[in-house]
């Protein structure tokens, strides 16, 4: 996916995933990218291990993959900042 994809679906798992997590008024926009782009990228390294693929591109089943890899990062940062 070229830089721009990425960063479109970055703030779209972002914006989901911290909508799930209760933490949208606190990251913002460019915190919802990058939580985003994390979660892709947590994603694509967990799902292997369930026997699963991982992010394949722009669509539904990334969307959610990349979602779950976005809240186990909140979860991650959340029990760090505590």
């Amino acid at each position: 996916m070229s830089i721009l994809i990425w960063i479109l679906f970055g703030a779209i798992v972002g914006w989901i995933s911290s909508m799930f997590m209760n933490t949208d008024a606190n990251q913002g926009a460019i915190g919802n990218i990058i939580m985003g782009i994390v979660g892709s990228v947590v994603a694509g390294f967990l799902m292997p291990f369930f026997g699963m693929s991982g992010v394949t591109g722009f669509n539904f089943y990334s969307i959610i993959v990349a979602v779950v890899g976005a809240m186990v990062v909140i979860f991650i940062a959340r029990i760090i900042r505590k």
